[in-house]
């Protein structure tokens, strides 16, 4: 069954405008979900809107949306209200601009949707946009209004077609200098960097989204497998919290180690890590200078 699309409408570029739709790049449905049920009865439970004065459940007809405007005094603003609310980019993807992708930062990155044309007449004008982008090599930024809400987006070429990610404002990002102002500034010990790197490149390997699975929802699974076979339930054991590092050079040559199979000074001196002396050495070497 074809996905629903998100949102119908028009992209558009200078005078060129063709007919697309938006559907999520992502798909929740197989995750595992669970129902709040009556623990006497066992029948499922439905939530209520009850009146918050008089406690009586409220009729579905009788509820409105209200914005506060001053105290308990509310403005009450119907469905079809908000349905008549309507600007540009409630139906068409005009783009703005271009820019490079690699200029946005990552944090400003939402949700992926994609984006195709939506009837046969608009495949042609759909495809040069797409081709035209990608000759470029840029990415094009627009508005377009969704669940409500209008949102910056950036488009770019994606396979066949257009791949749009909704992307955040700039006063809902928290700038990185409010968490890492206070971290760190001293000249860091090369020594350590060079193991660190060494490392890294130990571990390199291409990017292949099919090895990941999610541990946690197997885990949900074999738990509720072992309740539908009346077991008891698997009982997993805490994992080890990592220790804190006493000695950060003995614990990256020890890592290096472990990536290769060779003994910690052997992997030290194989891979062209940087020999170092340790506190005692270094201690008894000074005492002899001295």
């Amino acid at each position: 069954m074809a996905p629903r699309p998100a949102w119908k409408g028009y992209l558009k570029l200078s005078l060129v405008s063709c007919a697309v739709e938006l559907t999520s790049a992502t798909d929740h449905s197989e995750k595992v979900s669970f129902r709040i049920i009556n623990r006497k009865s066992g029948n499922t439970v439905r939530r209520q809107y009850v009146d918050s004065v008089s406690g009586k459940p409220v009729d579905p007809d009788d509820e409105v949306k209200g914005y506060e405007i001053e105290g308990d005094q509310y403005l009450l603003v119907e469905e079809d209200e908000i349905d008549a609310v309507q600007i540009e980019s409630s139906h068409t993807l005009s783009i703005e601009n271009f820019v490079d992708r690699a200029d946005i930062p990552q944090i400003y990155f939402d949700q992926p949707y994609y984006l195709s044309p939506s009837d046969e007449v608009s495949e042609e004008a759909f495809a040069v946009i797409r081709e035209a982008m990608a000759k470029q090599n840029k990415a094009g930024i627009a508005r377009i209004v969704l669940y409500r809400r209008e949102r910056p987006v950036m488009i770019e070429p994606f396979g066949k077609g257009l791949l749009l990610t909704t992307l955040r404002y700039d006063k809902t990002v928290r700038q990185p200098d409010e968490v890492f102002d206070g971290l760190h500034k001293g000249k860091l010990d090369q020594e350590l960097v060079e193991l660190a790197t060494h490392i890294i490149a130990k571990k390199q390997a291409a990017f292949d989204p099919s090895g990941f699975e999610d541990r946690y929802e197997e885990a949900l699974i074999a738990l509720i497998q072992a309740k539908r076979k009346g077991k008891k339930p698997p009982v997993a054991k805490p994992a080890e919290r990592p220790a804190n590092v006493v000695n950060l050079f003995d614990a990256l040559k020890k890592s290096l180690a472990g990536e290769d199979g060779a003994k910690p000074a052997e992997s030290a001196r194989n891979s062209g890590g940087p020999a170092r002396k340790t506190g005692a050495a270094k201690a008894a070497k000074a005492k002899k200078s001295a």
